[in-house]
């Protein structure tokens, strides 16, 4: 059975180029413009892997990741960040909302800023997946 890679990313060409190394590399992607349609998604689909932009409209990819992580129905799905903004700043905005009473996230398995390689985001998505 292939394995399930769900894109997340409100921005079309980053969906398009991620789902193209995800095909390539012989999986199936399955995509999303806004955490919100991510959630129901990734409800209904079950995926094995998520990659996450950060910044989108309609649930950011900093709450969804959150939603992931503390649900114990999602939480052992490996997450990639692929975002515009550091690592640095996902994390910090992480720490705010655990800050405010939320429960504490693991760091995400792997974090890539854009622009991205096609090689890095494969060797990232095989890694996580095996």
């Amino acid at each position: 059975m292939t394995k399930k890679v769900l894109v997340v990313d409100d921005d079309p060409d980053v969906r398009l180029f991620s789902t193209a190394v995800i095909e390539e590399n012989g999986f199936n992607p399955i995509e999303a413009e806004n955490g919100e349609e991510g959630m129901q998604l990734l409800k209904l689909e079950k995926p094995d892997l998520v990659i996450l932009d950060v910044l989108m409209p309609r649930e950011s990819g900093v709450r969804m990741f959150r939603q992931i992580k503390t649900n114990p129905k999602f939480a052992k799905i490996p997450v990639i960040i692929l975002s515009g903004i550091t690592k640095k700043s996902f994390l910090r905005s992480q720490k705010a909302l655990t800050e405010f009473g939320g429960a504490e996230v693991p760091e995400p398995e792997n974090y890539l800023e854009k622009p991205v390689e096609p090689e890095e985001l494969a060797a990232a998505i095989k890694s996580a997946l095996s």
